[in-house]
């Protein structure tokens, strides 16, 4: 406070010993000027507070109103607009890819996917259809192995394809997610291999 540190404790308390310390804190630092509120990680929110929810800009909300009305072609068009404007938009990037996994899996019969799929671990396009369904079905690992099996066993343009699909799936995921670091290796390790 004011340039000092306050003298406080040591070691381990009752509660009302602590209570009482952190009172007097307070006190003196209301006394000097020091006001505010923090919000406790754990603390409940407050009852009368509504939260406020911040508008999006005006090209990610015309995208949510398109997906919210099945028009994936209008909503890819808003976040490519997005993207044209502020290349470093990463919502725009995350939004264009989840709306563009919507677009292609619309109209898909899963089982029929899938089976596709089995029967033809060399068709690209059939292991790339197979892993979106799976995506979305939340078979998360299945999807990523499943592309970055597929690029281990192609070359040329069909192993460039299903590597940039997969890695649009990790833009689907987002890098908070923690199934993608291990994918990025395992697609390093395939393509590289």
């Amino acid at each position: 406070l004011k340039g000092r540190v306050l003298p406080l404790f040591a070691g381990a308390l009752p509660e009302s010993q602590v209570r009482q310390y952190l009172t007097e804190v307070l006190r003196v630092a209301e006394a000097n000027a020091v006001t505010g509120r923090v919000q406790v990680a754990d603390a409940p929110e407050p009852v009368d507070a509504e939260p406020v929810e911040e508008p999006l800009p005006p090209l990610h909300q015309a995208a949510y109103d398109a997906i919210e009305a099945g028009d994936y072609d209008a909503a890819v068009e808003a976040y490519e607009q997005a993207l044209r404007e502020s290349p470093a938009d990463d919502l725009a990037r995350v939004g264009l890819a989840q709306v563009r996994l919507l677009r292609r899996t619309a109209d898909v019969d899963v089982s029929q996917a899938r089976a596709a799929a089995a029967a033809n671990p060399e068709d690209v396009d059939a292991q790339i259809l197979a892993a979106d369904v799976d995506l979305l079905g939340g078979h998360v690992e299945d999807a990523l192995r499943r592309l970055v099996d597929t690029v281990r066993r192609t070359s040329g343009a069909d192993r460039e394809r299903a590597r940039g699909h997969l890695v649009e799936l990790f833009d689907v995921l987002g890098n908070d997610d923690p199934r993608v670091p291990p994918a990025r290796v395992a697609l390093a390790n395939a393509v590289f291999a």
